[in-house]
Parts: structure tokens; sequence; C-alpha cells
């Protein structure tokens, strides 16, 4: 009952966020360029991309004069993704000229080329924040990642960042092979000194969406679930779900609040090619204006409807959903090029 009335609490608070939407992340997606050929990639990223990195002087150009005017800098954090961001030698730049701007910055890698060097040169230039991939045991990670060198650059660098003090999570994308060795994953971070981890499922998109090895099953989710509760319970290391989808009787116990797609809400993205959406993850078909044809804050006052009124998502599997006024249709991610729900997570824990 109390989290009955949490959750009706927490779908008021929403409304109200949504009637703002002020802005507090903004994702810039600068490459689609990456050293790796990752089996679950949702952006499908190769190293010869056919799309060029977005020159540094036009996310300026939109954040000095759309942006900044409207906002207050030190409110809003500015991510640098791809892609991977590592493969652009001006990152330290871009740092630089964000931070000089009064924004703090952060980055999500793969953690392949980040060495002490590059790692201090980017914490000089203001880096605040990293968010490393890092999926399983060696056989396993360098699977998915499809090199084999990957592990130990991503460990490499999770320790490299653990001591550096700045903010930061290992990111663990669970396949059904992890399912049955999480607790000996988890204190293998444990035992290295990371003490902050983020997990997620994959979900059918991008490549991930034609290899069915790669998505649990209902029963492999409901394991992952009870492993974040009991960790969280523990307090060894910091563990959240991801802000991914509705969990039903895990809300408020795998993570720390309740769900909300905050995509379009106070989270948006230029893509490398100037598209404006919510966050990097979503369906092209979702994107709402671009920069180089229109102005960044008239299209995140005046459009974004399809993010922040979730009327329209009441159809096929949400039409009779007993809990969709807490879930409004599941994240903006998890809907495909024809709006249709790809993923739900509540049907999983049925």
């Amino acid at each position: 009952m109390r989290k009955y009335i949490g959750l009706k609490l927490f779908k008021s608070l929403r409304r109200q966020v949504v009637e703002r939407h002020s802005l507090r992340t903004l994702f810039f997606e600068c490459t689609l360029r990456c050293n790796l050929n990752c089996r679950h990639c949702g952006s499908d990223c190769r190293t010869d991309s056919e799309v060029g990195d977005m020159p540094l002087e036009d996310f300026l150009n939109v954040l000095d004069n759309e942006i900044t005017p409207n906002v207050d800098p030190a409110r809003v954090l500015i991510i640098f993704s791809g892609g991977e961001v590592l493969v652009r030698r001006d990152l330290e730049e871009a740092g630089r000229e964000v931070m000089r701007r009064g924004y703090k910055w952060g980055m999500v890698t793969n953690g392949m080329a980040l060495t002490e060097s590059r790692l201090n040169a980017l914490i000089e230039a203001g880096l605040s924040s990293v968010s490393v991939s890092f999926d399983g045991f060696p056989e396993i990670h360098n699977h998915i990642r499809q090199n084999p060198l990957s592990y130990d650059r991503a460990l490499a660098a999770l320790k490299l960042i653990a001591k550096s003090g700045i903010a930061y999570d290992a990111i663990t994308c669970v396949t059904p092979e992890l399912v049955p060795r999480l607790e000996e994953w988890k204190q293998l971070l444990i035992a290295e000194g990371i003490r902050s981890w983020r997990i997620f499922s994959i979900f059918p998109a991008g490549r991930a969406g034609r290899d069915d090895t790669l998505h649990l099953n209902e029963e492999q989710f409901r394991t992952v679930m009870e492993f974040i509760r009991r960790t969280r319970r523990e307090g060894g290391i910091k563990l959240n779900y991801a802000c991914e989808g509705f969990l039903g009787g895990y809300e408020s116990e795998v993570r720390d609040h309740f769900y909300m797609c905050a995509a379009g809400v106070n989270v948006a993205s230029i893509r490398v090619n100037g598209d404006i959406s919510g966050c990097t993850s979503v369906r092209a078909n979702f994107t709402q204006g671009n920069i180089y044809r229109d102005k960044f804050w008239d299209v995140w006052q005046n459009r974004f409807e399809k993010f922040r009124n979730r009327e329209w998502t009441k159809c096929d599997e949400c039409k009779d959903c007993k809990v969709w006024e807490f879930c409004e249709g599941g994240g903006m991610h998890l809907r495909d090029v024809n709006f249709r729900l790809m993923y739900c997570h509540y049907n999983m824990l049925k």
C-alpha cells in the first residue's frame, strides 16, 4: 500500500516535471565512429561510419546561441556519446569549451583507448563523470564486444577512473550467459575497487534485434531483479537498474527512484547529423527537428508532443494495461519505427 501511494504521488509530480520540461541533461552524439563492433550495438556503429563527426563549432554555436541564454549552465549536464567518444582527437578541446561556458560534462566509453595520460588530460579539461561498458567475465565481454583486448582495456580504464576521484559507474548489459554468475561478477567488481555499478538488459534494436541469444527470458529477468534488490540491501556496492521501464513490485527497490522516461522531458540530444531528439537511444522516427534548419530552443519548448503526452501509447498490449498510469507505455527508446513497443519490462515480471 505504501508503494502504491508513493507511485500515485510520483505520478502527480511527473505531471509537473513534464509541464516545466526543464532541460537538465543534453547528449552530444559527437561521432558514430567506433573502435569496436559490438554484437548488441543499438546504433550499429562501425570504424568506417558513413556519417562524419559533427564539427565542434556547430555544437558550440547551438550551445551559445540557443541553449545557454535559456538555462543555468550549472544545472545542465552535457554528456558526450557515440559511437566511441575517445576516437575524437578534439575531445579535450570540446570539454574545455563546455567547461568554459559553465557546464559540467561527462562521457560514455568502452574504455579501449583510455590511457592514464588521456584520462588526466580529460579531467584537466573538466571531465566530471564517466560511464564504462563492462559486460562480464573475459569470455563473455570479449565475445559481445568482438575484440580479445576489450575486457582488459575496460577493466584498466575503470581502475584508473576509480582512483581519480571523479564520478563513474560500470555499465553491465546482462546476457543469459552472465545471469547465473552475477554474484561472482559482483565480487570481482568489489575486489577490483569498483564501487558504482549499473545494469541494463538488452532490448531488440540495432544488431541486438538480429541476435536472440542476447535476450533474457522471463525467469532470467526476474533473477536479475532479485539479485539487484538483494545487492542493494547488502550495501557492498552501489547498484542500480537502468531507467528503462516500469518494474511493478520492484519499483523503488532496484533503483533510486520510481520509473519515468525522461527523454524529451528533461533530457535532449543533438545527434551527429544535427537531429534533435530525446536521448540518443530513441529511434530516428521520433526526431523533433534538426539544428541545421531549426532553432534548438524553439524545438525544445514547442515540440516533443509524443514524448510529453503519452496518451498515444494506449494501444496494442498497452491499451488495457492496469499499470499504464505509472508506465505510460514504456521508454521511448523501446518503440520501433512503427511506434510499437518492442519490449515490456512489466510483462517480463508477471
